[in-house]
């Protein structure tokens, strides 16, 4: 019984404040919308693929070995990549005016596993630009590899395209609005729950009789507002003065 009345006071107090859960929903939501449409900057990205791989003869293709190994030097190409032994070679061909540890926050290498396929994931404010970046950092990295490492074994397996309606990855406006509704949401309805916890005021008879622990016995009714009295007019008494020699009564 208790729990059943307890969820009942919770449903009831999500009732009385309901505007005000759907009030700070809609506040939040709105100022995510505006912030994810005007203040976020759009973040472009473009992807470029090489390929490791010591292809000299078939019998060297197909061997597990071989590829096995390949496999094993892509981690290691990852950061290479990402090193300023290539990216500062990059920003001077392109002439970027950024840092080599900025770019490589813009840089991400990624491959699927036992995979001799290496991705250089790129994002930037400009498409174009994510697309420059991703094209030279892979053919940097391919000339400067044999010097490196001592081994010619990577080579452009496809390149990245500008495609002519690019799409930014990223602020997700529709993403960040229903993020942002259901956090207003939480807000709400634990700004109600609170609210109601720091409302100490007695309402009802029953808040009386839980607080006392005592019944009520009698009940004074709401005493409606007596009109006021409204002024009743005097009839005008005019008062005049007797002139000399005239009686009160004359």
């Amino acid at each position: 019984m208790e729990e059943t009345i307890s969820l009942r006071n919770l449903f009831q107090v999500l009732r009385k404040r309901l505007w005000l859960i759907i009030l700070i929903t809609i506040i939040v939501a709105t100022i995510s919308g505006v912030i994810s449409f005007f203040v976020l900057t759009p973040v472009y990205e473009s992807k470029t693929q090489i390929l490791v791989n010591q292809a000299k003869n078939d019998e060297q293709l197909y061997n597990a070995q071989t590829v096995q190994t390949n496999v094993q030097l892509i981690s290691t190409y990852n950061d290479i990549i990402k090193s300023p032994a290539i990216l500062d070679k990059v920003i001077k061909e392109l002439k970027l005016d950024r840092s080599a540890q900025s770019l490589s926050g813009q840089i991400q290498v990624t491959n699927a596993q036992n995979s001799q396929v290496a991705q250089i994931v790129v994002q930037d404010t400009s498409a174009k630009r994510a697309t420059e970046i991703a094209n030279m950092t892979a053919s940097v990295f391919k000339k400067e590899v044999p010097k490196i490492m001592n081994v010619d074994n990577v080579s452009v397996l496809s390149k990245a395209t500008l495609g002519e309606s690019a799409s930014p990855v990223k602020p997700q406006p529709l993403l960040n609005i229903a993020i942002a509704a259901v956090v207003g949401l939480i807000v709400g309805v634990g700004l109600s729950f609170l609210l109601e916890y720091l409302d100490n005021t007695l309402k009802t008879e029953q808040d009386i009789e839980n607080l006392l622990e005592l019944p009520v016995m009698g009940v004074i009714t709401t005493i409606k507002d007596v009109p006021k009295v409204t002024n009743v007019q005097r009839p005008d008494v005019t008062a005049r003065v007797p002139q000399r020699g005239e009686t009160l009564g004359s």
